[in-house]
């Protein structure tokens, strides 16, 4: 869909009002917000797999569940004596807009979050709610890495997806 009748449909529900005026002042205001402010052209072109899409979709809503029991867990049993951890990853992906995906989805998952992406040591800060040895801090690892196979396998390209598999077995369990 154009952005334009994007920007027109939010404006309409912003007013709450389905008039001619309404739609007519989206269309406008719309219009001089793509011409105003143009977004650059796409550089790379995403390779995106709907069945794994969907997998990604199921997986998120799944680990959205277990990660919240896990969070809950980790509150009552150890209460503000829970402890984090910020944790190294290797960073694979080399689109902007699949390492936004990645850091999107970890941070959808209660008790992580992804705090900082380094592109230049190719390497992304991710912390992580629970761990209290070297083991946890292994899974968190695990848990990073696991997430950007997942949107690699989504939306990456065959290469990095096969790097981050190799990582992800180096891993301890």
């Amino acid at each position: 869909m154009p952005p334009v009748l994007w920007l027109t449909v939010v404006w309409v529900f912003l007013w709450g009002t389905f008039t001619p005026a309404s739609i007519v002042g989206g269309v406008l205001v719309g219009a001089l917000v793509t011409a105003l402010f143009r977004l650059p052209p796409a550089a790379d072109r995403l390779p995106v797999r709907p069945l794994r899409v969907l997998g990604l979709v199921v997986f998120l809503l799944w680990d959205l569940v277990v990660s919240g029991v896990e969070v809950s867990w980790q509150v009552l049993r150890h209460g503000p004596r829970a402890r984090g951890a910020i944790i190294a990853v290797p960073l694979i992906a080399s689109s902007d807009r699949v390492v936004t995906v990645m850091a999107t989805a970890l941070t959808l998952s209660p008790g992580t979050m992804a705090l900082q992406i380094d592109h230049d040591h190719d390497v992304w800060y991710v912390y992580s709610l629970g761990p209290r040895d070297d083991a946890g801090v292994e899974r968190a690892r695990r848990g990073a890495l696991d997430m950007q196979c997942r949107v690699l396998a989504a939306l990456g390209t065959p290469e990095e997806l096969a790097v981050a598999r190799r990582l992800l077995e180096a891993v301890p369990r």
